[in-house]
């Protein structure tokens, strides 16, 4: 597999009042270009770190990333990140919220090119009945879907997605995840996938990867899904690879946590770190 993204050796820690706490550690990720996959672990283990590091939000402290070859050392439009919380502007309408992103990205454009680069992008979404409305008028599901539609209308090279699903209900996050997956189909997209959903995972990726409980998280072995595709919700509960990637994911990610606890002599993890690997039990 030729590396499109990369991370070679990266740590990252924060300070805090006792000192320096160590988040993530010799991570080390290749993802080859058109490749959609999903990195799933347990709540403040490190996600989103990772995340906004591979967006250049986030400086390493050690290590290195790079995208198509290149060392990433700040933003831009070759990554375009679709966070949890939506960031829409509540005064702008969908139309102006892609438009935004299109003005600034391709601001030597006609003005003419602009406007249809972004109608393309809300049709793209399936939001073009609903353009002119503004983000009080909207769904949780639309809103996410506008986020979507302006972190694709900079034509970014990677698209990056945090746990973009994960403030919505069961059903709209079901269409969603059918519309994400018929996204990166049509554009052809590198993606990256930050959930701590493992069945979100399975549906949707290539290849999934468990990041390790922290402190000091790092990425487990990768285990690709060998499941044909369009994956179909209610079907994909009863495949055999289903309940093989299922298990893999899960035990290592218990795994994590036991030896965090043991080297640490902690109490069990809360629930909400607990939950990532009891989904549907």
């Amino acid at each position: 597999m030729s590396a499109f993204v990369e991370m070679r050796g990266v740590s990252k820690g924060f300070d805090s009042p006792s000192g320096r706490v160590p988040v993530l550690a010799d991570v080390n990720l290749e993802i080859a270009r058109g490749e959609f996959v999903a990195i799933v672990g347990y709540s403040g283990s490190g996600k989103t770190t990772l995340l906004s590091m591979l967006a250049g939000l986030v400086t390493p402290d050690a290590g290195s990333v790079s995208v198509a070859g290149k060392l990433v050392t700040g933003p831009g439009p070759d990554r375009g990140v679709v966070f949890q919380n939506y960031s829409l502007l509540p005064w702008l309408t969908v139309f102006e919220n892609v438009a935004l992103a299109v003005d600034q990205v391709f601001a030597r454009e006609p003005a003419a090119a602009r406007r249809e680069r972004t109608e393309h992008y809300v049709n793209l979404v399936n939001l073009g009945h609903a353009k002119d409305r503004k983000p009080g008028q909207l769904s949780g599901g639309m809103r996410q879907r506008v986020a979507v539609a302006r972190a694709l209308s900079i034509d970014p090279e990677v698209l990056l997605l945090d746990e973009p699903l994960g403030a919505l209900d069961a059903l709209t996050r079901a269409v969603l995840q059918t519309e994400i997956e018929r996204i990166w189909r049509a554009t052809g997209k590198t993606v990256i996938l930050i959930t701590n959903d493992i069945d979100e995972g399975i549906l949707l990726a290539d290849r999934i990867i468990p990041l390790s409980a922290g402190p000091s998280a790092t990425l487990g072995p990768a285990v690709a899904i060998e499941i044909a595709r369009p994956r179909e919700h209610k079907a994909l509960n009863r495949h055999p690879e289903f309940k093989h990637v299922r298990s893999t994911i899960t035990q290592y990610l218990l795994g994590s946590s036991a030896k965090r606890r043991s080297a640490r002599k902690e109490q069990p993890l809360p629930l909400t770190e607990r939950a990532v690997v009891e989904l549907g039990a």
